[in-house]
């Protein structure tokens, strides 16, 4: 019987995120008022029924290792189930390959050892809750050497980075481009076969090749039997600082936070105890996500406030992030703002930005 393991690969995603980047990798950064990038990625392929896991990490990860500990709160904590963090190791005297294929050369091993016959691949980019398990049963069906996970959408709204769009025919890929007026998007997820995933592996170390997503299949397009499988989910990607901003603000939107967060599938996340959040006879919160922890004194609207986060009274918030354990003082006001944890805004503060560049502030400020 065919099954699945399940790689989620950093190895080349970059520090996208500007000053949340900082101090951390873009899979690390909080979203959504309590989950991290990464909790997305790995819940919907733990929720295909996959039992271990491999994340390919490549530089500031230790807040990513916080936050996984041994994987016991994603369900990867039993005799059965793994979760394995795998930082790079370039001591191999005879390893000359390059880029992220190193991480596949040199762990070559975990794949090796597993008894699973196809590996699903991820990012920490792509933002949904579904499962992978009808795309892994057209992928077994079609007989495919890879099955790239897409959906189809009319239009989407300008992100800073281009998005890969699918050609196709029928339900083979012809080719991968950025082409606009093809509505076939690629989530950066695919299923992969474990022997052709070494054969690309070892296509790319022996030409010189880096990065194996592009110069192993898109540039080999012509030479692999691949297919696609369209989702039909409320979907957000995160590529910029911009799309961030907006998507996190998106989540206000009752339909939207339905879609992702109240499916019979959870998006699983580290467990906080925390108490619940004490809200001040005077105080306004108005269509905002508050998580607990917090003390509220001041105005907030249309606004997103993570664990701990402190507004003393006088204070206005507007269309703004706020993450854990800051500490918003006394007549204060911020709008289309971003800030990072632990940062501390004195009394009487303006800080304002816009929906297209907001204000941003790392972690650990004082303004």
């Amino acid at each position: 019987m065919r099954t699945l393991m399940g790689l989620i690969n950093l190895s080349n995603e970059h520090d996208y995120l500007e000053e949340l980047t900082y101090f951390r990798n873009g899979a690390s950064v909080p979203f959504a008022g309590r989950y991290r990038l990464i909790d997305f990625s790995l819940s919907n392929i733990v929720n295909s029924c996959v039992d271990e896991v491999a994340i390919f990490v490549n530089q500031k990860y230790r807040s990513l290792l916080d936050h996984l500990e041994n994987g016991d709160n994603f369900g990867l904590d039993d005799r059965k189930s793994r979760l394995f963090v795998l930082p790079p190791d370039w001591h191999d005297p005879s390893d000359y390959s390059r880029g992220e294929l190193r991480h596949f050369h040199n762990n070559r091993d975990f794949f090796l050892r597993s008894n699973a016959t196809d590996v699903i691949i991820s990012g920490s980019q792509f933002i949904a809750n579904t499962d992978f398990k009808d795309a892994y049963k057209h992928h077994i069906e079609s007989d495919a050497d890879i099955t790239l996970i897409s959906e189809y959408i009319n239009e989407l709204e300008e992100m800073h980075q281009p998005l890969l769009r699918v050609h196709h025919e029928g339900t083979k890929v012809t080719y991968i481009n950025h082409d606009n007026d093809h509505h076939h998007i690629f989530t950066g997820t695919y299923i992969i076969k474990k022997e052709k995933l070494f054969e690309v592996m070892d296509f790319c170390i022996q030409n010189y090749k880096e990065n194996f997503f592009f110069n192993g299949i898109l540039e080999r397009i012509d030479a692999l039997n691949i297919s696609f499988y369209d989702i039909d989910e409320e979907t957000m990607y995160i590529n910029s600082l911009k799309s961030f901003y907006i998507n996190n603000l998106r989540i206000l939107d009752p339909e939207r936070y339905k879609a992702i967060f109240m499916k019979e599938n959870r998006i699983k996340t580290k467990i906080s105890n925390q108490p619940p959040t004490k809200y001040s006879g005077d105080c306004t919160v108005h269509n905002s996500t508050v998580a607990n922890g917090c003390e509220i004194e001041g105005h907030v609207e249309n606004s997103i406030l993570y664990r701990g986060v402190c507004v003393e009274r006088g204070v206005t918030i507007k269309n703004s992030i706020i993450m854990t354990n800051c500490h918003i003082k006394k007549g204060a006001v911020l709008e289309n703002v971003i800030l990072d944890k632990d940062v501390i805004v004195n009394s009487n503060q303006k800080l304002i930005g816009s929906c297209d560049k907001p204000f941003v502030v790392a972690k650990r400020q004082t303004i």
